[in-house]
């Protein structure tokens, strides 16, 4: 009996050990996410527990703003920003602290292969049916430097000024909706699932469906996957596996959508009865970039530069991800 039980505790002692070894050699990386769409893949890795098999625990930092998710980058608060880091923002975070991030992903919607990125929403009732009959009204935006450059340009390829012809405010994601219902603003230029939850609650619509993809670059491509150089020189062989689970996750996400619907309650503002309305982001990994990819990216940033935004030419090629980066 005495055998027995000293066996038994020894049992415990060697796997209390194997548990505490294990959770050791978990690599703890912080990752700063958005509540959108095309953050997609990174709700089907949490789900499948694809960081945790790849060793890896994730602190995962949830913010409303895209500049909070870039600036906790360039801080070393980050090691990386999962799909749906504002493109434009890293480009030109990358210009004034060059070296800082890889672009591993891109994330967005086109006219093309159907698949919805943005929206021009307004209410039901309302009469605007294009950003030419935004004159002398109201437009909201997602807080930040990209979606206010973006919706100036465009804009402007309407004919309008957006200095005189329109006021254009800066709103938190989950308040589109309910500021476009209230009359707040005339109208707001939104990302995915805004534009489904506007439907499914039947109190505002699309004006326009891919307005961005329509005036900057079909495909668009309003989001990126990007680790920041930090992360990638101190810890290559992690950066690599975190590249590895995404692609394999965006792959998931992308062939069988339908099958994740129920997680984007999760970590979205769509409800559990409204996911059937829920637009499928572009979804692109870093081993399918195509050069017709980085082209439609280099055409979001061309538009800074012709806003003044970013004060010289910045070729996207050079913070785009390589083979090379991670050896």
């Amino acid at each position: 009996m005495k055998k027995f039980v000293l066996a038994s505790i020894v049992g415990t002692l060697l796997l209390n050990s194997s548990l505490a070894l294990a959770q050791e050699k978990m690599e703890k990386v912080t990752a700063s996410w958005l509540p959108i769409m095309q953050t997609m893949a990174y709700y089907v890795a949490l789900e499948e527990k694809l960081f945790e098999k790849a060793g890896i625990e994730i602190n995962s930092v949830k913010f409303q703003n895209p500049n909070q998710i870039i600036d906790s980058l360039v801080s070393g608060q980050a090691d990386f920003g999962p799909p749906g880091a504002a493109a434009g923002i890293t480009a030109l975070a990358e210009s004034r602290y060059p070296g800082t991030f890889k672009v591993f992903g891109l994330q967005g919607g086109g006219i093309k292969v159907g698949m919805i990125n943005d929206g021009l929403i307004v209410s039901n009732a309302s009469t605007i049916s294009s950003f030419k009959d935004l004159k002398g009204k109201s437009i909201g935006t997602l807080p930040g430097i990209q979606w206010k450059t973006i919706t100036r340009y465009i804009l402007r390829q309407n004919g309008l000024d957006p200095d005189k012809d329109v006021r254009i405010n800066e709103i938190a994601v989950p308040m589109h909706i309910p500021s476009v219902v209230a009359g707040t603003v005339d109208a707001t230029l939104s990302l995915e699932p805004v534009g489904s939850i506007a439907i499914a609650s039947k109190e505002a619509r699309r004006a326009m469906t891919n307005p961005v993809a329509t005036f900057i670059a079909d495909p668009f491509y309003s989001g990126v996957s990007v680790l920041s150089t930090k992360f990638m020189k101190e810890r290559p062989e992690v950066a690599k596996k975190v590249v590895a689970v995404l692609d394999q996750a965006t792959k998931m996400a992308n062939e069988n959508f339908d099958k994740y619907r129920p997680i984007i309650a999760k970590y979205t503002a769509i409800q559990p009865d409204q996911v059937q309305y829920v637009a499928q982001p572009y979804l692109r990994a870093n081993k399918d970039l195509t050069a017709n990819d980085v082209k439609s990216y280099q055409a979001l940033v061309n538009v800074f530069e012709k806003e003044g935004v970013l004060k010289e030419h910045m070729d996207i090629q050079k913070i785009m991800l390589k083979p090379t980066d991670l050896k």
